[in-house]
């Protein structure tokens, strides 16, 4: 059978494959939200075994996890098959198997992480590579629609900085932001870096959402993606704020109170929301937009010189 760029089945299987992606997510932070990490103190085996243990405890969260994780790893590899012998586009089928590689990296982290007993630097690493492996995962998601092209008729974007450039610092910024939150949310900081990396990504949220409005706001695909960004950010501002509240009030105690657990998650959950939002308004701004900073100005300049 022939390839194709255009297949509606294999595209339902990657937004499936990137819905499971952030179920493991919401798997991993509840982990962490939970204090489970070490509920099932060995790897790869539980308790010394293959066997399921009791699910029971953090043993629940910690061994859900990880089968959650093992079943994300094979829809993941099935889909880079998949890729490699239906899809046309070789740079396609290349993010595919980055994806794998990234899933095994990414159950290699975690090993290592029970192993050596939750360090800080690999628990954070393990968390940013479960962002970087969501991204890859949406990302075949969006490449596989019957729609997207590269080649679309393009507006020209004339400002500086390029809403390219604006759009992907901002990405990156978020990206660096989760990091940060990890970083903390496993005790390896306080709380400080990660409300300056949020008023960082705050501030360029903003712009980006302020420059589409004003620039584009008859690129429908633009403005929509930039108000479901800034609408993630509020909530994630606000789902912060009142996780720092409840980890405050909850110092000292035993267990972790089941509403801490839950605002927490959900904080982790959308964070990946606004991260992959921010890299489909990255790409958007690229398929819809022609960056040149400038350009009016050197149109202009011949005229003014006949003058």
């Amino acid at each position: 059978m022939s390839r194709t760029t255009q297949n509606p089945w294999l595209h339902r299987y990657a937004i499936f494959v990137a819905c499971s992606t952030f179920i493991l997510i919401i798997a991993g932070a509840l982990v962490t939200s939970n204090e489970a990490g070490l509920s099932v103190p060995d790897w790869p085996t539980s308790f010394g075994s293959f066997r399921m243990p009791r699910m029971v405890g953090g043993v629940l969260f910690e061994h859900g996890h990880r089968m959650i994780a093992g079943t994300v790893g094979i829809l993941t590899i099935l889909l880079a098959v998949w890729l490699w012998l239906k899809e046309a586009r070789s740079w396609v089928r290349w993010v595919g198997a980055a994806a794998v590689l990234a899933v095994v990296a990414q159950a290699l982290l975690g090993g290592i992480t029970v192993l050596f007993h939750l360090p800080v630097a690999i628990s954070a690493s393990h968390a940013t590579l479960g962002q970087i492996f969501f991204c890859l995962n949406s990302s075949i998601a969006m490449f596989t629609g019957a729609a997207w092209r590269w080649d679309e008729p393009k507006l020209t974007d004339t400002s500086s900085p390029s809403l390219h450039h604006l759009t992907g610092v901002t990405t990156c910024a978020i990206l660096v932001q989760l990091v940060l939150g990890s970083v903390y949310r496993h005790g390896g900081s306080g709380i400080a870096p990660h409300l300056v990396g949020a008023c960082a990504v705050a501030l360029l949220v903003v712009t980006v959402v302020a420059r589409i409005l004003a620039d584009f706001p008859a690129q429908r695909v633009l403005t929509r993606s930039a108000l479901i960004l800034a609408a993630l950010l509020v909530v994630q501002v606000a789902l912060g704020i009142y996780s720092y509240i409840l980890k405050t009030a909850a110092r000292g105690q035993l267990h972790p109170p089941h509403a801490a657990v839950l605002v927490t998650t959900l904080h982790v959950a959308v964070g990946a929301l606004t991260l992959v939002t921010s890299l489909y308004l990255t790409y958007q701004s690229h398929r819809f937009l022609l960056a040149q900073p400038g350009a009016e100005k050197i149109r202009s300049a011949p005229q003014s010189a006949t003058i």
